[in-house]
Order: C-alpha cells, then sequence, then structure tokens
C-alpha cells in the first residue's frame, strides 16, 4: 500500500516561496497520478495540483494557484515536488499529496482506493 510523507512546509511571509516534497514508499510511484490537497482552519480539504502517471506529465492546477505553484515528479526518486511561489496568506493550510486522479478542467480527488493519508506539511504565510 502507497505511504506519502510531505515536508517542506513552513512559516513565510506573503510573497515568499517555499518547495514541498511528497516521498512515496510502497509502491512504484510511476503507475500512479499523483494529487497535491490542501485543508485550511475550518474548511474542507481541496485538490490544488495533480501531474498524471503518462508520458507527457500532464499537470493540472487550481486557477488560484496557477501561474504561481509548479508540481513535477521525479520518479526514479519516488518524489513528487510543489513549487509555491508568490505565497500569499489564502494559501496558508496544511497540505497533503495522495494517489490522486487528474482531471482536465476540475480539480482532482484522491483515487478511491487511496485512503493513507500522511500527517501533511503546514504552510503558513503572513501578509
Amino acid at each position: 500500500q502507497l505511504q506519502f510523507v510531505e515536508s517542506g512546509g513552513g512559516l513565510v511571509q506573503s510573497g515568499e516561496s517555499l518547495r514541498l516534497t511528497c516521498g512515496v514508499s510502497g509502491g512504484t510511484l510511476a503507475a500512479y497520478a499523483i494529487g497535491w490537497f490542501r485543508q485550511a482552519p475550518g474548511k474542507e480539504r481541496e485538490g490544488v495540483s495533480c501531474i498524471s502517471n503518462t508520458m507527457d506529465r500532464s499537470t493540472y492546477y487550481i486557477d488560484s494557484v496557477k501561474g504561481r505553484f509548479t508540481i513535477s515528479r521525479d520518479n526514479a526518486k519516488n518524489t513528487v515536488y510543489l513549487q509555491m511561489n508568490a505565497l500569499t496568506p489564502e494559501d496558508t493550510a496544511v497540505y497533503y499529496c495522495a494517489a490522486a486522479v487528474c482531471y482536465d478542467y476540475q480539480p482532482p480527488r484522491p483515487r478511491r482506493d487511496f485512503d493513507s493519508w500522511g500527517q501533511g506539511t503546514q504552510v503558513t504565510v503572513s501578509s
């Protein structure tokens, strides 16, 4: 069963950058599309970005992060990254990665057979 460990979060000021890392074990990363999700205080978890496991490694971003966040993957290292630039207080949340279903025009959702969320990594952006 796939297991995910998120890291790289922290406290930054508005406009600064962070790079989140998602370490994957228990399976072959190359076989899975991977999504980044986040949950802000008092809100439901939402899909933020997704990267496919196809040759073109197609990606998806929600509108609020488009142009600021970049998702990438290194299958040889079993790792997925989320580069986050120009952070704003609205990006404050706990960020999670998960095996996901990527769509072209809507946020990703976790795979139906996925139920092993990691602890996430806290991102806090001060104004």
